[in-house]
């Protein structure tokens, strides 16, 4: 009895092929370089030559590796490149949660100018954790990644210091470093906060309240702009700060406290979009209505900020300029480790949304 049928495929080359046989039970094997070679009727360190671009090479060879490759579907081997060439074309992005949509947009931005520089991103959620924050780490540094980017993480743990000693590192959102060499891309928090607290005082309110994020510095810098501007416009009685988490359910939470105090605030200034979104669900809850009864201001302008049914009035941060910033910063820093470190601070815009409303409304 004969067993089962055998697929042949034949790979054909200029010159003589060997057929390539499958069982159809499995991937064949990769293709080669010197399956490329063959087909292309070249040989392997012509091929070597035309995938590492170099100009000593006829178009008329090039193009018939190219096509080879295509045809094959070879893809070079970017360990053994690296190798060659001593660097991986990698960049690992820290983020610390990806749930925000901030960190989202702000990774469109650094991805953008990333692959116009020729480089990669890998990106790892560390989901507020030390732990994960220091095992995506490893793992980008096992992979030998050109760059870092820390994203809403400062460096503070051993493992994450000891890899901004040789490894070109970006943070973005957060200043308090001290490490040379690493440099930083931040948006003027206290800046945005004055902006949120002058425009409620401009609309007649006096019982402004903010939410703080805690444990993160730009959390710290926006609730100092906050007091700051509060006392400039001779609110200091008025001053009410509750921390809350960096979330939906962290300004809920903190929002449910405010509004059930007596006198209540009129307005209260989150910490950040998400954040303000809790706010609102809890405003909801206890019956107020925005902008009528509470007015909201929030932090970063991410996308669902204009598509809420309520639009939010908030702080805009460039984040993809921001992103393009620390791509341009990181590259630079690559080509040339020993610089001074240095940074990028963005003016942020305040965006008027339906959130907000006059007091004599």
């Amino acid at each position: 009895m004969s067993g089962p049928p055998v697929n042949t495929t034949v790979t054909r080359a200029r010159g003589f092929a060997e057929p390539v046989l499958s069982d159809g039970c499995g991937p064949r094997p990769r293709p080669t370089i010197r399956n490329v070679a063959e087909r292309a009727g070249v040989s392997k360190s012509l091929v070597s030559l035309v995938l590492r671009g170099s100009p000593h090479v006829s178009e008329h060879r090039r193009q018939a590796v190219l096509q080879a490759a295509r045809d094959l579907g070879y893809r070079p081997n970017a360990v053994a490149r690296s190798l060659v060439e001593g660097r991986t074309h990698l960049v690992g992005a820290l983020v610390a949660d990806l749930h925000n949509p901030f960190y989202a947009e702000f990774l469109d931005g650094l991805q953008e100018s990333l692959h116009g520089d020729g480089l990669r991103l890998l990106i790892g959620n560390s989901q507020w954790d030390p732990a994960f924050e220091d095992e995506a780490v490893e793992a980008f540094l096992e992979l030998r990644v050109d760059g870092l980017v820390l994203l809403g993480i400062a460096p503070t743990s051993g493992t994450l210091i000891e890899a901004t000693g040789y490894t070109p590192t970006v943070v973005v959102g957060e200043r308090d470093i001290d490490l040379g060499g690493v440099d930083i891309v931040v948006d003027d928090d206290q800046l945005g906060a004055r902006l949120a607290v002058d425009h409620l005082v401009e609309l007649g309110h006096r019982r402004i309240a903010h939410i703080e994020a805690s444990g993160i510095s730009s959390g710290r810098f926006r609730c100092e702009g906050y007091l700051v501007a509060m006392r400039r416009h001779s609110l200091a009685p008025y001053i009410m700060v509750e921390e809350g988490a960096s979330s939906e359910e962290g300004g809920a939470r903190a929002a449910h406290s405010l509004l059930t105090r007596d006198p209540r605030p009129t307005a209260i200034f989150a910490a950040n979009d998400l954040v303000a979104m809790g706010v609102l669900s809890a405003a909801a809850e206890l019956g107020l209505r925005v902008p009528e009864d509470l007015s909201v201001v929030g932090y970063d302008n991410i996308h669902r900020a204009g598509t809420q049914p309520i639009s939010l009035t908030t702080v805009d941060q460039p984040r993809r300029a921001m992103g393009r910033s620390a791509a341009a910063l990181l590259n630079d820093r690559i080509g040339d480790p020993g610089k001074a470190s240095r940074l990028r601070q963005v003016a942020p815009q305040l965006v008027v949304r339906n959130s907000t409303s006059s007091t004599e409304r």
